[in-house]
């Protein structure tokens, strides 16, 4: 297991937070079990950046960031802190994920391959 962007490590640590947050925030209704299986969710795909890395979960962790920004409204969160830590966590996951999706020599390599055209 081998770490290669700090990005993952945030991504973890979102994830283990969306966990214990309806706990901390003492959230009520959906919001937990939702906050609960999306954290879980994260920390997968952090994990499973640390044991075979590559790009591929990043764009896992984008569709997870923008589960946690719509679950609020979709599912009709009754707590204001609920929303908030999820909104500001599917930002966050979004923003890592895309940060380390920019810094990934693999990542840049195949998008310059598949789509940038000489002029000329």
């Amino acid at each position: 297991m081998r770490i290669q962007h700090w990005q993952d490590v945030a991504s973890l640590l979102v994830g283990v937070w969306l966990v214990v947050s309806p706990f901390a925030l003492d959230f009520t209704g959906a919001a937990v079990w939702i906050t609960i299986a999306l954290g879980l969710a994260v920390i997968l795909f952090a994990v499973e950046a640390f044991v075979i890395p590559s790009y591929l979960e990043e764009w896992g962790e984008m569709l997870l960031g923008l589960a946690l920004l719509l679950a609020p409204w979709t599912v009709g969160y009754e707590q204001t802190s609920a929303t908030v830590s999820s909104v500001l966590s599917g930002i966050l996951v979004i923003l890592l994920a895309g940060w380390e999706l920019l810094t990934d020599r693999d990542f840049t390599t195949w998008w310059h391959d598949r789509w940038h055209h000489r002029a000329g």
